[in-house]
């Protein structure tokens, strides 16, 4: 039971990083530059990394609620704030 919980979860935070990459990609933002201006003490994600070569310009659209929902769900809130930041002074 144990190890069911712990593969749903990595599922889901997989999902999480799906989503952001893509909107990253969506908007022409570099998923990796926006990662390190939230958290600049952490190594360079290689999930992000992976799926950044492997998402395709607006294959599915993410609105910014959607995105802003699951990176708070999964308490990456300085992501989260960091993501709004440059949603409100780049594409507005």
């Amino acid at each position: 039971m144990k190890n069911k919980v712990i593969e749903q979860y990595e599922a889901d935070e997989n999902m999480m990083i799906q989503i952001y990459v893509q909107w990253c990609v969506n908007h022409d933002i570099n998923p990796l530059d926006l990662y390190s201006r939230a958290y600049p003490n952490q190594a360079s994600n290689e999930v992000i990394l992976e799926l950044m070569d492997n998402t395709e310009k607006n294959s599915t659209i993410i609105d910014i609620g959607t995105v802003l929902y699951v990176l708070q769900l999964f308490g990456n809130d300085d992501l989260a704030y960091v993501v709004s930041e440059v949603e409100k002074s780049d594409l507005h």
